[in-house]
Formats: structure tokens, sequence, C-alpha cells
């Protein structure tokens, strides 16, 4: 049975993780920076090396084409991820898929195989969101789903623009955003959680993608001192501020559904130990794979904090940051992962993904499916992310299974 390079694959996602890393030993490789254009460049060299067509488009999206005379004109299966990290990485997330969607194409390259159609790798920009926002934003724009002047006039946290950055480093393509509609696609990713782990289950199929709804909360009451404050007659918001995330973290406990949420990020103004806040800032995150379900917490938080406002006497606002709405995977594809994996001899369990990932908007053009390998302690975005060396191979190896069959019809 046909088997990847496993020296030369977990060589290439060592020496990727070691791109972008500090004297202080982290890695910090955020989308468009002087990092990010070494990671790419770097992997550019390998597209090359593989004799693979290199193309990048508008949106700084990045594809490695392997096509013939003889499939040229066929939709090709597309596989990827992306390569930019969060602050303080680990060296898998994205990158585990990017480099093992090469590794497929060489590995079968080099076994002489003659796909009816072309296979192509992508590494699409700015999927963790970190310096830009929203996050997937590669993927969403090729997928049609953000317009790509939009995107490019984007300001990131450093007060830079999308568009201005890429070109700098040199990956501002011409290619239009969606010049490759795929055949299929098909998303090789570490779990990011513990669930494959902690049940002994070497590979993840990954039927569906929780929805996500982002927004920002702006609490605002008023400043006074500290001391002398009696708590009966304050405003304060840091106060109202804390009522938000413990009702959002009991009505997710108590509710015997998938749904999550969380308190990310939080600001107080003016920020003195002695002074009651008068302004909090925070972020929500909710999830959950079903729509109608994920509309019902969101209606929630809003009734809530109508309450809130009149109850603490601070007045709120809400902006919406990004909203995603759950994705049902390729049935087809999804029994694809399975029947490689038991033709390898290995488990598999149906999966939902708790994390958004570029197949949830390629998915909107194209049948997608993901698979997931194990994450030891379930830790990602994180220095001690780790996938064990055989687990990764051997979810590259279903990879390859996989795409060999899409590739031949």
């Amino acid at each position: 049975m046909l088997s990847i390079d496993a020296e030369r694959l977990l060589g290439r996602i060592r020496e990727l993780g070691q791109i972008g890393r500090g004297s202080d030993g982290r890695l910090v490789r955020l989308a468009a920076t002087d990092a990010d254009k070494a990671g790419r460049d770097a992997l550019v060299s390998w597209l090359r090396t593989a004799g693979l067509e290199v193309a990048v488009d508008r949106i700084g999206n990045i594809f490695g084409i392997w096509r013939t005379a003889d499939n040229a004109d066929e939709p090709p299966v597309l596989l990827g991820s992306h390569i930019d990290t969060v602050i303080n990485a680990g060296i898998y997330d994205g990158c585990y898929g990017v480099l093992s969607g090469l590794e497929v194409i060489e590995t079968l390259k080099a076994a002489g195989h003659a796909p009816a159609r072309p296979i192509a790798v992508a590494a699409f920009t700015n999927e963790e969101g970190v310096r830009y926002a929203p996050d997937m934003m590669g993927s969403l724009v090729y997928a049609g789903g953000l317009p790509v002047e939009e995107a490019l006039a984007t300001v990131g946290s450093d007060e830079t623009t999308l568009g201005a950055e890429l070109e700098r480093i040199g990956y501002k393509g011409s290619k239009e955003p969606g010049f490759l509609k795929p055949h299929a696609y098909v998303e090789l990713h570490i779990e990011q959680g513990p669930v494959l782990e902690r049940e002994g289950v070497p590979i993840g199929a990954v039927e569906n993608l929780q929805g996500i709804s982002w927004q920002r909360v702006t609490i605002k009451g008023e400043a006074n001192h500290a001391g002398t404050t009696p708590m009966t007659m304050r405003r304060d918001a840091g106060h109202a501020a804390a009522r938000v995330v413990t009702f959002l973290r009991d009505r997710a406990r108590n509710a015997n559904t998938p749904t999550v949420a969380t308190v990310g990020c939080m600001s107080f103004e003016p920020n003195a130990i002695n002074v009651i806040p008068s302004q909090a800032t925070f972020t929500v995150d909710l999830r959950d794979p079903d729509e109608q379900r994920l509309q019902v917490e969101e209606a929630a938080l809003a009734a809530y904090l109508k309450e809130l406002a009149a109850d603490e006497e601070v007045t709120i606002s809400v902006e919406r940051l990004a909203r995603f709405e759950p994705v049902t995977f390729d049935r087809k594809i999804v029994e694809l992962v399975e029947d490689a994996a038991r033709r390898r001899g290995l488990a598999s369990k149906r999966m939902t993904s708790g994390a958004g990932h570029d197949a949830q908007m390629i998915a909107r053009i194209a049948p997608s499916a993901m698979i997931f390998v194990p994450s030891i302690g379930g830790i990602s975005h994180n220095p001690r992310e780790h996938t064990p060396d055989a687990s990764a191979v051997a979810g590259a190896n279903i990879l390859l299974e996989v795409v060999s069959r899409l590739a031949a019809e």
C-alpha cells in the first residue's frame, strides 16, 4: 500500500516550526509579517522543488498545482490549510495540513500516479485572525464571502492595512480569488481538543463544524472613588461585566447541549486599582453545531444584557465582530475518510469540529470535509501543542488514500 515519506513530512513540519521563532523561543508568525514572508518563502521553495505550478491570488493565498496535459481542464482536488500562527504558537496548527497536502502530491507524483483531475495544495492567508479580523479571511474571500478590496483594506491591530503589508512582503498576487473552483476540498488538521486521545481513536472523520458568533460588548457606568462610594450607590461597569461572564458560563454548563461560551478579552477604564470602572469592554464567543440553538443563545445574551443594564444602571452596546453558520460537510468524503481508515487498519470516529477552519469557507463552493488526528492533552494555540509522529504520519496516509480516490473521479 502506497505511503507518504514520513521523514520528509516531519522534517518540514519542524523546519517551518522554527521560522518566526524569536530569541525568547516563542513562535509568532502573524499574517503578512516578515516572519510570515519567511514561512511563505520556504513553502514556495518546497512547492517549486516538487515541480508544482505556483500561483498567488490577490488576498495572498498560495497554491501549488499539479496538473498534466490530460487533466488540465478538470476542476482540481484541493487540499490545504494555513501557515500563519497565533502568538506563542505550536508547530502543527494549520502547517500540518498544508505540508501534508504537499507530501501527498509528491508521493503520488513519485509513484507515477496519473490522476484524472489536477491536485492542488493551498495555504490560505490570515486564518488565525490575530493581526487582521475576521479569522479565516483568505478562504472567506476565496469562497466569495468577503469582497477582496474590503479585505485588503482591513486595518490590523498594529494600524497597518493587510493589502499594503501583503504588497510589502511580496505576496499580493495577481490571480483573482476563486480562480480555481475545486472538485472537492479536504483539510487534514490536528484535533485541537482531547477527544481522540482520550478515547484512543487515531482518526477523526469530521462531519460538521460549529457555528461561531463573535461579539464585542461595551458597558458604561460611572467612575468614582473606590473607598468613599457605598456598594449600593455604584454604577460599576466592571461588576456588570463580571455578571455577564458568570451568566454565560452558568448557562452553557447547565444546558444539555454542546453549546460553549467564552469571554476571552476584557479591559476596564480608567483601569486604576482605586477607581470604580467607568467602562468595561469584552468579547463574547458563542459556538454550537446547531444554527437554531446558536440563535437561541444569542437571543438569551441580548435579553440578559437588557435586564442587566436596568439592574446595574449602566448602558450597554454590542458590536458584532463575526458570524458564521454551522457547516455540514460532504457525506461522501466523510465516508471516504472512514473507509480509508478501515483499509489502513485504523479506527475512526465521526466528529464535530469545535474550532473554525478554512474548510468551512471552502464548503460554500465545493464538497468538503476534514480529517483529524489526536492532540496530546487537547492542547493547541500553545507551544506545548503536540501530535506524535506516528499519528501525524497516519493522518497523512489517510489523506493520501482519500485524495487518490477523489482525483480518480
